[in-house]
């Protein structure tokens, strides 16, 4: 199948949404992307749930309650996992492998944290060419010294609408818009 596309869910894990590290609107994220995930599995696109493996950091170990996927977040059995070991998820995982399998060329991102792994990915998938769409309120962070996590976000989709991609595109849409465009070709 020709322009595959694939929602990547990144980093929606319990021991990111402590109160220690309170995330921006989690419960309004989690739901858009819960919505998206739906309208994917109805037009038969993969999802791919991505948790960050922090062995090496002593954080982040599989199978601990900080590893595992926030409880909200709606799992199906054909979704798929993958482990990360970086902020980006392209490093050293099976990612690239498994979307190409897959004939992904269009990657719809989500997750935590907008300033670190969701940034790092869109960063590493613009290099080899795919097809982005941002998903503009199906991404979330925390507060930073010097900006609320509101702006962070702001500032983020604003730096990714105005980049000169490679050879794919770049786009940020909210979810309605995404819906839309997603049910026209249905």
């Amino acid at each position: 199948m020709k322009n595959k596309k694939a929602l990547l869910v990144i980093d929606m894990q319990k021991g990111s949404f402590i109160p220690k590290t309170p995330r921006f609107d989690t419960k309004g994220t989690v739901d858009r992307i819960n919505e998206l995930a739906q309208l994917f599995r109805a037009h038969h696109f993969p999802i791919l749930f991505i948790q960050h493996d922090g062995t090496e950091e002593n954080e982040f170990i599989p199978n601990t309650n900080e590893w595992e996927l926030l409880d909200d977040l709606v799992i199906e059995s054909n979704d798929i996992f993958i482990n990360k070991y970086a902020n980006d998820v392209f490093y050293n995982s099976e990612l690239q492998s498994k979307l190409i399998e897959l004939n992904v060329e269009e990657l719809y991102i989500t997750g935590c944290a907008t300033d670190f792994c969701v940034e790092s990915t869109i960063q590493s998938a613009l290099t080899k060419d795919y097809n982005i769409v941002v998903v503009e309120n199906g991404h979330t962070t925390g507060d930073r010294p010097h900006l609320n996590a509101e702006k962070v976000i702001e500032h983020y989709n604003w730096v990714w609408q105005n980049m000169i991609a490679t050879k794919g595109k770049i786009e940020v849409k909210d979810l309605i818009t995404i819906k839309k465009k997603l049910n026209e070709h249905f």
